[in-house]
């Protein structure tokens, strides 16, 4: 089972685009949907009105579909879940969500994710992760996150996994936080790249690959046109290339690199008066 949720725990719209376009690539077919009443509240996450073929309006209700994908040739079948991420009991939401796995003889829950981070868009995209299992951790030849602090869906998903027994692996995309407002395929497709070689499943993604390489010419273009963001961007990328001869306590924290892009931001603003 591969799960994913808008909001929170999708930077760039990085994690919830890999799913869709898992979904796309292997023809899923949706089988369920969970009912958002009593995991909405719905003057956060809003219905929203939409006509039908008819010209009539209905309303379409924020919640989260289960869809089927089988894979020819492949060890495993797919469960695919996602929407938004929800706003209430989510204690009660992720006890469902592993009672749906058990009942469907799922042998890994996987959940995507993306967060925002003080990291350069030139560069291949980092991918860190979690797994139940070391082993796991240890076949994908991810480095651990030693993340601590507020978490989303994604994490209580994983703990509740673990509680019942279900092994659980969990991927996350770091995505510029000086592009956080656009939607990130760089990041999708290392998710699905990752996913791949964890599942043992293949998909045909020339066209996540297209939009990436758009994608970040599209950023490059934007960052050559302010001098201030292409001084930040690389300082990021000489933080990269000497983060193994860097002290751990001699690199700028998150915070400290954030604070001087929002300075170059009202710096800009400025300017432009």
């Amino acid at each position: 089972m591969v799960c994913a949720f808008t909001g929170w725990n999708d930077a760039g719209d990085a994690a919830s685009a890999a799913l869709s376009f898992l979904g796309s690539a292997l023809d899923a077919t949706r089988f369920a949907r969970i009912d958002p009443e009593e995991f909405y509240d719905f003057q956060a996450t809003r219905p929203k009105v939409t006509h039908d073929a008819e010209g009539q309006r209905e309303i379409v209700w924020p919640a989260v579909e289960v869809f089927a994908a089988r894979v020819p040739r492949a060890p495993r079948d797919l469960i695919l879940l996602g929407g938004p991420e929800p706003s209430l009991r989510w204690r009660q939401f992720t006890q469902l969500v592993v009672d749906l796995a058990e009942a469907l003889g799922v042998q890994l829950v996987v959940s995507l994710g993306a967060l925002l981070a003080d990291v350069p868009h030139t560069l291949p995209v980092h991918v860190s992760g979690s797994g139940s299992d070391s082993t796991l951790v240890e076949h994908l030849g991810l480095q651990p996150t030693g993340y601590e602090g507020p978490t989303g869906i994604v994490g209580v998903l994983s703990a509740a996994c673990a509680a019942s027994g279900l092994p659980s692996a969990s991927l996350w995309a770091s995505v510029p936080h000086y592009v956080a407002a656009s939607p990130n395929p760089k990041a999708a497709l290392a998710l699905v790249r990752r996913l791949e070689s964890l599942v043992g499943v293949a998909v045909d993604a020339t066209e996540l690959e297209q939009a990436a390489v758009d994608y970040e010419r599209q950023v490059a273009l934007a960052v050559q046109a302010d001098p201030d963001v292409q001084a930040f961007v690389e300082r990021l990328e000489q933080l990269a290339e000497d983060e193994r001869l860097i002290e751990p306590e001699d690199i700028p924290s998150g915070e400290r690199l954030a604070s001087e892009f929002q300075r170059f931001l009202r710096q800009r603003g400025k300017s432009d008066q």
